[in-house]
């Protein structure tokens, strides 16, 4: 007898119920569930897994990128892995790079980097670094997840951008960001922040299954209120959007987005690459397995009859009759709510060295 490969039971808290195969390793392990069948105590112990967080020692924090469909060139991730737990999540799949899976290993198993603030200071007191770029904060996992609450890492490099005059944003989905207004607000009078909130569904269950461990959606719409009243320029990202399944709601979150204050909106289309899509489609049949043949075939609309695309300039938005149609529905109700600016420019002329780790100030 084949020893079961997936838990009988759900996994309380966790977007992937699966363990796939890392594609870069040869050997693989599979939990063996089968004695698991009949001992209740030990399955409900088995339903619930905790996350393990270990330090990450890079040398360097500041990342580049060149790609064509990415809106930024240089941006800060202070954790690796991402205890929110999406289902969709296209980051995932580098947790692979670590020897670990896209699976539970991604959402339970997270690296943070403790020495985040001292190795941005050195670099942005560089002589090679002057200031002109915008730097993104989680260009790949969430810069607020769950345990930033406590080891305040973002926070810490938040200071050292302030104390720098650097120009940022931040990509979130956690209402977690409304802690550092107090260094937000500030800056953004001196037009060097922006937010990016990301708002997937309005429906709570929805959420709660999809995005486990994200704040909910109306948590998110009180932090957009709550960063626009404070004068912080917010725009409201819905993505991904999944087709056959969130695709109903842009007119409800545009609508939610306007009244809640947000300046703008944008879009991005479900991405399935590598071990994201059995993750994902796990998640359909256990989930939503009504909605799971729809789904997928919509996906499949989007992606030129396949489940993903790795192709620039397709991969963020699809393409075909049923992706027009979305775009149509963004476009006409994002003018209907008045959601048409964009975010305003952000100034890079006004940074400043910070002081060095000696305490020392930087000069050129």
């Amino acid at each position: 007898m084949q020893p079961l490969q997936q838990p009988p039971q759900h996994i309380v808290g966790r977007g992937a119920q699966i363990e796939p195969t890392n594609r870069f390793e040869k050997v693989s392990t599979h939990a063996d569930w089968q004695q698991l069948e009949h001992d209740e105590l030990a399955a409900q112990n088995q339903r619930r897994i905790p996350t393990e967080f270990f330090p990450d020692h890079t040398r360097s924090l500041i990342t580049h990128n060149d790609s064509p469909d990415i809106p930024f060139t240089h941006s800060i991730n202070p954790y690796r892995g991402c205890e929110h737990g999406c289902a969709y999540c296209y980051a995932r799949p580098g947790h692979e790079y670590l020897g670990m899976n896209a699976g539970l290993d991604f959402e339970t198993k997270v690296l943070y980097k403790p020495d985040a603030a001292r190795l941005l200071r050195a670099e942005l007191c560089k002589p090679s670094w002057n200031g002109r770029e915008v730097i993104a904060m989680s260009g790949v996992t969430d810069c607020y997840q769950p345990a930033e609450r406590r080891l305040k890492i973002t926070r810490s490099c938040i200071e050292v951008l302030v104390e720098a005059r650097q120009a940022f944003g931040i990509i979130t989905k956690n209402a977690l960001i409304l802690r550092d207004l107090d260094l937000l607000a500030p800056h953004a009078a001196q037009r060097m922040c922006a937010i990016n909130l990301s708002v997937t569904t309005l429906d709570a269950d929805l959420a709660r299954d999809l995005e486990p461990r994200t704040s909910p959606p109306d948590s998110r719409l009180r932090a957009v209120k709550e960063l626009s009243t404070a004068g912080v320029p917010v725009r409201v990202m819905v993505a991904p959007i999944i087709p056959g399944l969130t695709d109903v709601e842009i007119p409800a979150i545009l609508e939610a987005a306007a009244q809640a204050g947000a300046c703008g909106a944008g879009w991005q289309m479900l991405r399935l690459p590598w071990a994201v899509r059995p993750i994902f489609e796990d998640w359909l049949a256990r989930n939503r397995p009504l909605q799971r043949d729809r789904v997928i075939a919509r996906i499949q609309d989007v992606r030129g009859g396949k489940m993903n695309d790795y192709q620039f300039g397709r991969r963020m938005r699809g393409q075909g009759e049923y992706t027009d149609g979305i775009a149509d529905t963004f476009r006409v109700f994002k003018h209907k709510f008045g959601l048409n600016r964009d975010l305003p420019p952000l100034d890079t002329t006004q940074f400043h060295p910070p002081r060095s780790a000696d305490g020392q100030l930087t000069l050129f």
